[in-house]
């Protein structure tokens, strides 16, 4: 996928969290409380996404999940592990890519990565990463949108599941 420097996207507002998990759950149907993480796309274009999270081993990035416009998918799932998780997202269809200062290891293709340093000399690209700290919960869900950030900070905001 193509980055374009320069573009990033903001933070979704309470109310558009509420109205997009009100969408979600009417076009997926209700289902019972589930511990998972989450992301969804609050963006009308397709978007690629990468996570990184330690594991047992070590560090691990993991990629491409390709998420379709105004909707959710599971990247892990079952009770999430660790405290700490790390995301990356670009849009497919116009460039623009949601990150922040974490770099780890990503591919051009699908990938699941073990370790974050040397990723050239490994033959890997490296991306800078958001940082999302869970609390240690169970579950959590992450949202892409649109709109410029009005903090100047990572451009992606994380939730509790309800």
């Amino acid at each position: 996928m193509a980055r374009a420097a320069g573009r990033r996207y903001g933070l979704a507002s309470p109310a558009s969290l509420a109205l997009l998990a009100a969408v979600c759950l009417a076009a997926f149907g209700v289902r019972e409380a589930q511990a998972d993480f989450r992301v969804c796309n609050a963006t009308q274009n397709l978007v690629g996404v990468g996570i990184g999270y330690r594991a047992k081993a070590g560090w691990v990035t993991e990629g491409w999940w390709h998420i379709e416009g105004s909707t959710c998918k599971t990247l892990i799932e079952g009770p999430l592990s660790s405290r700490f998780y790390y995301l990356y997202a670009e849009d497919a269809e116009r460039g623009g890519r949601w990150d922040g200062p974490i770099n780890m290891c990503v591919a051009e293709k699908e990938f699941k990565i073990a370790g974050v340093n040397d990723c050239f000399a490994r033959g890997y690209q490296r991306a800078g990463f958001q940082e999302y700290d869970t609390g240690e919960q169970a579950s959590w869900m992450v949202q892409l949108t649109d709109e410029p950030a009005d903090d100047g900070e990572a451009a992606v905001t994380g939730q509790t599941n309800p």
